[in-house]
């Protein structure tokens, strides 16, 4: 096997002063923090890029900084997410200018799709650029699941070149792999931070953990232990990163949904360890109070981060 994108590939954050305006100083420190730890890639405009909640503009300056300040090091995949294929096609178009290597593409969402136009979506936003296309198979965000015979019928084509798997379907992503087995050149990274060596052992290609922004030194170290064949080292790694992760639940459910939980817990546990200057959201998210950004602190100095 010879896939093009493997290792650890961090979806990562982006950084915002109190206006809501990128601050690219802070994100540039991050993608200097993230390859001087040994990242594989960089994904610009994932759901941890927030890159619902960010207009045009600000996606397009998102891109252009993670590009120029990786500088040709790791390859840079720029979320191209949005609700229709003219749209999305239109984000690919831009990406591709703001060079980036490659593009990662959900199914189409707010409108009722059936499975044969998701096909012809992505068949037509291939057809629309030369980039590597990665299919995101989100189901919690776009609700449609990516089954593994369309991926598969799609990457045989050469119409997606990997996926991005979010899908907590561990059965569909093992079905995927084993099926990708005569696609050497196939792509297959799970979004999971807490099953990363389960999903290794399966035969994954590589991860993009959100976690990731806030201790990829873990997860390097984990693929290395995963790599050589080193399992136990593995799962130690592993079990120490799944620790961490309880960051997300440091924000009260009662007043913070998925996406303030998960980005608002990476962006703090940032600000926390000096990377960035700011833990700002993206409204109508909302930043941890001082009680939950104590607990933040909290499992970042049981995981030897502070």
């Amino acid at each position: 096997m010879s896939p093009r994108f493997t290792g650890v590939i961090p979806p990562i954050v982006t950084p915002l002063t109190s206006e809501g305006e990128v601050d690219a100083a802070s994100l540039e420190r991050l993608v200097e923090f993230l390859i001087e730890a040994g990242v594989s890639g960089l994904f610009a405009l994932g759901s941890s890029g927030e890159s619902a909640f960010l207009t045009d503009a600000r996606r397009d300056r998102t891109i252009d900084v993670v590009v120029r300040a990786a500088d040709g090091r790791v390859p840079v995949l720029a979320g191209c997410i949005e609700t229709t294929t003219s749209r999305v096609i239109e984000r690919v178009e831009i990406a591709s200018k703001l060079g980036a290597d490659a593009v990662v593409v959900t199914a189409p969402f707010y409108t009722r799709i059936h499975p044969v136009e998701v096909e012809r979506h992505f068949r037509a936003v291939k057809a629309a650029s030369d980039l590597p296309l990665l299919a995101y198979d989100v189901p919690v965000s776009v609700h449609t699941k990516l089954s593994p015979d369309l991926v598969l019928t799609l990457a045989a084509d050469g119409v997606v070149d990997g996926i991005k798997d979010s899908s907590g379907d561990d059965v569909g992503f093992r079905q995927t792999v084993l099926g990708a087995a005569a696609l050497p050149a196939f792509s297959a990274l799970t979004g999971h931070e807490v099953v990363v060596d389960a999903m290794m052992l399966a035969g994954a290609s590589g991860a993009v953990p959100g976690l990731g922004n806030v201790d990829p030194h873990g997860y390097v170290r984990l693929l290395q232990a995963c790599a050589e064949g080193r399992w136990t080292d593995a799962a130690q790694e592993q079990d120490r990163l799944t620790r961490l992760f309880g960051i997300v639940d440091a924000a009260s459910p009662d007043t913070a949904g998925g996406s303030t939980r998960g980005v608002g817990a990476f962006k703090t546990a940032l600000a926390l360890r000096g990377v960035i200057a700011s833990a700002a959201v993206s409204a109508p998210m909302r930043e941890l109070t001082g009680e939950e950004t104590r607990v933040v602190a909290a499992h970042l100095e049981e995981a030897g981060l502070l």
